[in-house]
């Protein structure tokens, strides 16, 4: 798990919503820093500058080629 913030929400992160994960498909920049995210079912989610998320980050090696290990990364402002 990753914390997560408008400002480091990337493409492919998995996020629970309402005790459902969702997949991050598009980001839309916001006025003030926001950021509005689009699930892969069309859900949209926006994202304050403060709000603080947690999420699965998938790796990827060289190929595309799915590694289920978790970012050690943190991502503070």
């Amino acid at each position: 798990m990753v914390e997560i913030t408008s400002a480091s929400v990337q493409r492919g992160d998995v996020i629970e919503v309402g005790g459902q994960q969702r997949r991050v498909i598009d980001l839309f920049q916001l006025p003030g820093g926001a950021r509005q995210i689009v699930f892969e079912l069309g859900e949209r989610l926006t994202m304050h500058p403060r709000t603080r998320l947690l999420a699965v980050r998938i790796l990827r090696v060289r190929g595309g080629d799915p590694v289920h290990a978790l970012s050690p990364r943190r991502y503070r402002r």
